[in-house]
């Protein structure tokens, strides 16, 4: 695989993670009226008439049955879990600490990577994956009676079920297109989830349809950078980059709840971005000295 694969992918994810941290924050706002069930259902019903207006863009409509069902079947479910149990967290949790406890999962997906994507993990990408996480426990260190709570034992399941997802989406994009990957997430939110929402389902207030087409809008544009950044690049180089959420984090509870952070999240944020330009760095420097 070429490095400029990985430092595309970095970038991919960049952007992946500031859309779904304006997602993670539309759902917090709705799963306070609605159902997490329903909202999960409300993520994938709003963006799917995006999704399909990419396939048409994409002319891939024929490359959506050409796929692997079963892989597809299993990141339909854990979309669904996922999401659910995320949305569900943000209940009784704080954005930022819901972040914290999600913070395991590129841990998790380097781990997942060697056995199942038989990827050689170097040891720059494990001193950025560990700083990273150690600068994510100092920023944002939740009480421990949070820990226990059902919410982070929430937030916990979601983060065992997208490191798990990511790993098969990596799997996915060896023979299926990345198309076909955003459609069939999509389509199961939308449908999985919903038929699971129905019977507990409560009217739409129409205040809310603004936050609806902003949970539509980021979590289309999140799911196809997503997509596309473990499609190109190595799973265990692109993870780590999932911690600059803390920013993201930080920045809409300033915004929204006018709370300033501390210095422990200043030098926790500064540990996560100084362990990030050391992994691209590194990168950047393996492309140099690649033979022309």
């Amino acid at each position: 695989m070429a490095r400029s694969d990985n430092l595309r992918s970095i970038f991919a994810m960049l952007l992946a993670v500031a859309f779904f941290s304006l997602m993670d924050t539309a759902m917090k706002l709705l799963v306070m009226r609605y159902p997490a069930l329903q909202v999960t259902a409300l993520r994938g019903l709003s963006s799917l008439p995006l999704v399909l207006a990419y396939v048409a863009w994409r002319g891939a409509g024929r490359s959506l049955w050409r796929v692997r069902w079963p892989l597809h079947l299993a990141r339909g479910l854990l979309s669904i879990v996922m999401l659910a149990m995320f949305a569900f967290a943000l209940q009784s949790l704080p954005l930022a600490e819901a972040y914290t406890l999600f913070f395991i999962a590129p841990l998790l997906i380097t781990l997942l990577s060697i056995p199942v994507l038989k990827e050689k993990v170097a040891g720059a990408h494990w001193f950025a994956i560990v700083a990273g996480f150690v600068g994510v426990v100092v920023a944002l260190r939740p009480a421990s009676a949070s820990f226990l709570s059902i919410g982070a034992l929430a937030v916990l399941g979601a983060a065992s079920c997208y490191a798990v997802n990511a790993v098969l989406g990596r799997l996915l994009t060896r023979t299926d297109s990345s198309v076909s990957l955003v459609f069939w997430t999509t389509l199961s939110l939308a449908v999985g989830a919903g038929l699971l929402a129905l019977p507990g389902w409560r009217p739409v207030l129409g205040d809310d349809l603004p936050l609806i087409l902003g949970l539509a809008v980021t979590g289309f544009a999140g799911q196809v950078a997503i997509t596309e950044a473990f499609r190109h690049g190595q799973a265990s180089v692109v993870a780590p980059f999932e911690y600059t959420a803390l920013a993201w984090g930080v920045g809409i509870d300033w915004v929204l709840w006018a709370s300033l952070p501390k210095a422990q999240t200043l030098l926790g944020a500064a540990i996560i971005v100084a362990s990030g330009i050391y992994l691209i760095r590194n990168e950047r420097v393996k492309v140099a000295v690649l033979p022309p």
